[in-house]
């Protein structure tokens, strides 16, 4: 694994790659409380780069800053297609582009898929609602997606289910939903979360080469 900062409009921000790129490039952002250390982020990290991926894990500059709060939606996107401006520069998103990441981080990859000219997008634990609140949705993010899409949410999510999410998705042609054990922090068996991502990796893949 390498790291490496990268200039932003809102300060350095940090990608630490893994994987060798034979496959594609994944690029994955972090949640509003927590680093791409997460324990989700790490497992499909490692999972993807031995399947062939090249795994760009990207710190805000917020977390870079040592913040605790993050910035609004908009100032996320900012940075996080700054980094992807310059990892495309240095030649480093080679073959299919997956954006991804977990709650915060994948409400940015769907924001950003089209811009970035996406293949496909991985939300983990997709914040579909503030908790206790759905009239409060997020769904127009999810469906604003045009390329495959897959979801992967916890059984007990209180952001919404994975029902809730496949209710929001009814209407996407290529979206997918894998309900996984656990909460929002999808800590009680990442062994299951990569596994759920690996897959609609390769079907993805295989889709492509159709």
């Amino acid at each position: 694994m390498t790291a490496r900062e990268i200039a932003t409009p809102l300060g350095p921000a940090r990608a630490h790659t893994t994987g060798d790129g034979t496959r594609g490039t994944l690029v994955l952002g972090h949640g509003a409380g927590g680093g791409t250390d997460s324990g989700d982020l790490l497992a499909v990290t490692a999972a993807a780069a031995e399947d062939g991926w090249r795994v760009h894990r990207v710190d805000q500059p917020w977390r870079v800053a040592g913040k605790r709060i993050a910035p609004a939606p908009a100032r996320l996107d900012v940075a996080w297609t700054a980094v992807l401006t310059a990892l495309r520069d240095d030649d480093l998103l080679t073959g299919p582009l997956v954006l991804g990441g977990r709650s915060a981080g994948a409400r940015v990859a769907c924001r950003t898929a089209a811009e970035q000219g996406a293949a496909g997008v991985l939300a983990l634990a997709f914040p579909l609602h503030p908790p206790g609140r759905p009239e409060k949705s997020r769904a127009d993010e999810l469906t604003s997606v045009r390329v495959p899409l897959v979801v992967v949410q916890g059984e007990t999510d209180a952001f919404g289910g994975p029902e809730e999410v496949a209710t929001a998705l009814a209407g996407h042609a290529h979206a997918s939903v894998y309900g996984v054990p656990g909460d929002h922090a999808l800590t009680k068996n990442v062994d299951v979360v990569a596994a759920a991502a690996l897959s609609w990796l390769g079907e993805l893949l295989r889709t492509a080469q159709a």
